[in-house]
């Protein structure tokens, strides 16, 4: 109870510095157009799309990939002749924590669990010494 009273007493004072600003529609702020490409693009910023194609089976390796996430991609890209396939260090550049987008025929049939326990256990030696990863599995 007492704890209340200081916090109410000590905000009574207090305005909000948002309280003056022009409202906008909340319906109104995530309406931007959505572009699907096929191919991954040179950008590091953006995800692609996932290709289903399956006369695309070799993909190139980006240029732009990092040491650790070239050693990544050579693993996944071996493993499972993936159609699409994106690895992202997110951890500004300490190598803690991958983003990393795969669709490969070998996941058709599997369920999500089981499709993400095949990436793990092609990447189990690198992953025990990450803090964490974005991992999102597709059938192609």
């Amino acid at each position: 109870m007492l704890s209340r009273t200081l916090l109410r007493s000590s905000l009574r004072g207090f305005t909000s510095p948002w309280l003056g600003l022009p409202q906008k529609p909340l319906s109104m702020s995530c309406q931007t157009p959505v572009t699907i490409c096929a191919a991954p693009t040179p950008s590091r910023g953006t995800f692609s799309a996932f290709s289903t194609s399956p006369q695309r089976l070799n993909i190139p390796k980006p240029a732009e990939l990092d040491e650790a996430e070239s050693q990544v991609w050579d693993i996944l890209a071996s493993e499972f002749s993936p159609t699409a396939l994106l690895v992202r260090d997110v951890s500004g550049g300490c190598g803690s924590m991958y983003a990393i987008e795969i669709a490969s025929a070998k996941f058709a049939g599997l369920s999500v669990l089981k499709q993400q326990r095949l990436v793990n256990a092609a990447l189990g030696h690198l992953v025990k010494s990450w803090h964490g990863l974005q991992l999102r599995t597709r059938a192609a």
